[in-house]
């Protein structure tokens, strides 16, 4: 059986499939597996391939990694909302004690806007995690419009919830389905966000010792241009399937496509896959021998949404393994696709910093890296989970991998990775 593509989705069908008996072959087209979740090491820096982060307390995270292996360094919850002029700390103070004074009197959140948070949170944790998409009936919304029904005020909308969504979902104007906001809110809430000590990779890197520990093999600079089910039956007919790469043509079992979207559309005519595309540009920063920024552990965001970018994060406050000793290492995220150059970013991250810590200068800040993304999720407007592909809705013994078959996230990542091993192993035994 072959697994066409080497991200988290593909990662995780091609170890469920080994665990099921089946003998599997992964192919990844670069020159190393983990898609969108790649970190690259330089001059003592990692890099993550934009600002990436883990919720440990999504089940398919819970299920598939070895979370104490990873070495996870955790954010502080909340953030640090700032504006020109103006800083004020939004936090758990059962996380962090020591905010709550910052918290209670935050000029940017009213009290009724904190008491709404719990009465959310109280409803949300008696969900099951997996209802909030397993479950697709009744009508759907966007955030704005459900924090809107809530009586969230516009002030907690705008300063917090605008820019820190922003992160999420790359869509600052909030028009993205609520069943992301929920879903993201309970594990946030439940059990925060981190980052492996070496960078986000080391949790593909783990997936590939997985697979390869149950006796499958990893292909990398292998990639799949054609997928030819040969058959308009199912896959229980037992037809070959043919697949085509650089070097030739071969037959398969099975072949379940783990690629990126648009790929994955073209390789087998399914329009439901989803390919308009939510882009971002991540722009990593060294300041050598300065301190930090006062925010802990936390996010910065840009609450006056003024062209700067839209949230800063203190990579190196989280993570010290991520910068040499004695330097600090940021970054700033720009939703969309600027066309600004990486010293014209660079500059608007300076100014938006400056306003943010008038008593500070910043001219020594150094940017290092650049991620222009051009494909990092796919866009989920009200109603759009409704519509997405299953797993076996491709012609054969041709099976569907990828957070497009769930909602674009890690979780809807490694969850799709399971359900198509699920169902081909299913089919195959059934043939």
């Amino acid at each position: 059986m072959l697994v066409a593509g080497g991200g988290l989705a593909g990662l995780v069908a091609a170890r469920h499939l080994s665990g099921g008996g089946a003998d599997v072959t992964l192919y990844e087209r670069r020159d190393a597996v983990g898609g969108r979740v790649r970190t690259i090491e330089r001059d003592g820096f990692r890099f993550d391939r934009g600002f990436q982060v883990l919720f440990p307390a999504y089940p398919a995270v819970r299920r598939e990694l070895d979370l104490e292996a990873l070495d996870l360094r955790r954010f502080t919850s909340g953030a640090t909302i700032a504006r020109p002029n103006h800083r004020s700390v939004l936090a758990d103070p059962l996380d962090a004690p020591r905010t709550l004074p910052a918290t209670l009197f935050n000029p940017d959140i009213t009290v009724g806007d904190r008491l709404r948070v719990a009465r959310l949170w109280a409803s949300l944790r008696r969900l099951e995690p997996e209802t909030f998409f397993d479950d697709l009936e009744g009508d759907d919304e966007s955030i704005q419009q459900f924090l809107r029904t809530h009586g969230f005020s516009e002030g907690f909308i705008a300063n917090f919830v605008a820019p820190f969504y922003g992160g999420i979902t790359l869509d600052r104007s909030l028009s993205t389905s609520r069943r992301v906001f929920e879903y993201t809110f309970r594990a946030l809430a439940a059990g925060g966000a981190a980052v492996p000590a070496t960078g986000m990779e080391a949790i593909p890197t783990q997936l590939a010792d997985r697979v390869r520990e149950f006796g499958a093999t990893i292909e990398t600079d292998r990639e799949v241009t054609a997928v030819d089910a040969g058959t308009d039956s199912s896959a229980s007919d037992g037809d070959a399937v043919t697949v085509t790469t650089a070097d030739g043509a071969a037959e398969w079992d099975a072949v379940v496509v783990a690629t990126d979207p648009p790929t994955a559309r073209e390789v087998t005519e399914l329009e439901s896959i989803p390919t308009d595309a939510r882009s971002c540009v991540t722009q990593y920063y060294a300041l050598v021998g300065r301190g930090a920024l006062e925010t802990s552990k936390r996010l910065l965001l840009n609450a006056a949404g003024d062209g700067g970018p839209n949230h800063v994060v203190p990579h190196s406050a989280v993570a010290p393994s991520y910068a040499p000793e004695g330097t600090t290492l940021l970054s700033a995220t720009y939703l969309g696709r600027p066309d600004a150059t990486d010293d014209e970013l660079a500059e608007r991250t300076r100014t938006a910093l400056e306003s943010w810590y008038p008593e500070r200068v910043f001219d020594d800040l150094e940017a290092v890296h650049t991620e222009r993304i051009e494909f990092a999720q796919f866009a989920q407007p009200p109603g759009v989970h409704e519509g997405l592909p299953d797993a076996r809705d491709p012609e054969g013994a041709v099976y569907l991998a990828g957070d497009y078959t769930r909602w674009s996230s890690i979780q809807g990542a490694m969850r799709s990775g399971r359900d198509a091993a699920q169902a081909a192993l299913e089919d195959l035994s059934n043939g």
